[in-house]
């Protein structure tokens, strides 16, 4: 699958090029973006724009990769999907499992937010009140 990548300090910004996604396509789709897992700090906004269709495993692929960048603290936002996109992952019940934006500036504020959260978390920051 060729996509348009756009590399930012914090993350990575993939648009497909195909208007497209079928089946077929569901395992080449993992395999590519499975390897920015193996990146640290790397985060996923996948620019659904050019897609027009999209077939149910491919769907369904895109909602497990999402969960296990989660499931990594990667983020994975899926941003500018079109009406009919949105209804086909919405009859499939993935629809509220994604993490999606209107636009690709919003999928950015996302990520960041979401890397600032990461960051306090894992220093173990506590915000601690003084009874006083």
């Amino acid at each position: 699958m060729q996509f348009k990548i756009d590399t930012k300090e914090k993350f990575t910004v993939l648009t497909p090029l195909e208007g497209v996604l079928y089946d077929n396509m569901a395992a080449e789709i993992a395999a590519d973006l499975e390897k920015y897992l193996l990146l640290p700090g790397s985060n996923i906004i996948l620019n659904l724009k050019n897609i027009s269709e999209i077939e149910t495993e491919a769907a369904a692929v895109i909602a497990e990769l999402q969960q296990k960048f989660y499931e990594e603290n990667h983020s994975f936002v899926i941003c500018e999907i079109n009406d009919k996109i949105e209804t086909q992952f919405e009859k499939l019940d993935l629809l509220d499992y994604l993490n999606i934006t209107p636009s690709e500036s919003e999928a950015w504020d996302i990520v960041q937010m979401e890397e600032i959260e990461r960051e306090l978390l894992d220093n173990g920051d506590e915000i601690t009140f003084n009874a006083e």
